[in-house]
């Protein structure tokens, strides 16, 4: 009797997974609508407000950014796409321990932003001196830390922030910002996560794109700067051979009138 039950019981699990489709995951516009995976589900709401997370190194191919981990959520649902929206990132635990080294101070930040497009992000900086400091100088750390930070962010978007955060440009301003206090080794966005959803233009560029359209507006820029600099170039002798005769040719003309 016991034998039968089990088999009842495998046989319902397998009539399970049948009726499961695979769905694929797309990244948000802001990463390129790249492809993360796929994920089963027996029916599409199931699907509504799962996670996933990847590294950019399998977004971008950069071999450098292997230690960010992006998360994603899924929030819409088109046939057997799912497509998902930014909710976070995080730095892999192994990469901020070899950052942390003896007679130095690591400090750990939070500090909430509001983006021009109305995006409410947590984002925790993670700062290192090049040694011990003072609780006193870690209060004057965080405090330029926040008003860079809710500066920065006030005029920017939610992707041109994440941009900022995973190129590095966000943790260099946040160490020339707080280097009137003490040097600083580095800064890393540790963690970051959307609290509150704004109103993020489908239009707007994605990241690689982003990263593309500055490459192009630097190599314009050279080629401008090349031009400019290049000696102009004198005429043949030949075309001043004929400017010399036309203006040898002009008096005789006014004299025969």
């Amino acid at each position: 009797m016991a034998v039968k039950k089990a088999k009842t019981a495998a046989r319902k699990v397998k009539d399970k997974w049948k009726a499961k489709e695979w769905y694929k995951l797309y990244a948000p516009r802001m990463f390129n609508q790249v492809e993360l995976g796929e994920t089963p589900s027996s029916e599409p709401s199931a699907l509504m407000g799962r996670a996933t997370e990847v590294t950019v190194h399998e977004l971008t191919g950069d071999f450098s950014k292997m230690h960010i981990k992006i998360r994603f959520k899924v929030t819409d649902i088109k046939g057997l796409e799912a497509h998902t929206t930014f909710v976070g990132h995080d730095l892999t635990s192994d990469y901020v321990r070899r950052l942390t080294r003896r007679k130095r101070t690591k400090t750990d930040h939070v500090v909430d932003v509001r983006t021009k497009d109305g995006f409410l992000v947590r984002v925790k900086p993670m700062s290192i001196t090049e040694q011990r400091i003072q609780a006193a100088q870690e209060t004057a750390i965080r405090g330029i830390l926040t008003k860079t930070l809710q500066g920065y962010a006030a005029n920017v978007t939610v992707s041109e922030l994440v941009k900022a955060i995973i190129s590095g440009d966000l943790s260099r301003d946040l160490g020339q910002a707080a280097k009137v206090i003490i040097p600083i080794k580095r800064i890393e966005i540790r963690r970051s996560e959307v609290l509150e959803a704004g109103n993020a233009s489908a239009e707007e560029p994605s990241i690689q794109e982003r990263f593309g359209q500055e490459a192009a507006a630097a190599e314009a820029a050279a080629k401008a700067a090349e031009a400019e600099s290049a000696p102009e170039e004198e005429p043949a002798p030949e075309a001043a051979a004929e400017e010399e005769t036309v203006e040898e040719e002009a008096p005789a003309e006014s004299e025969e009138q």
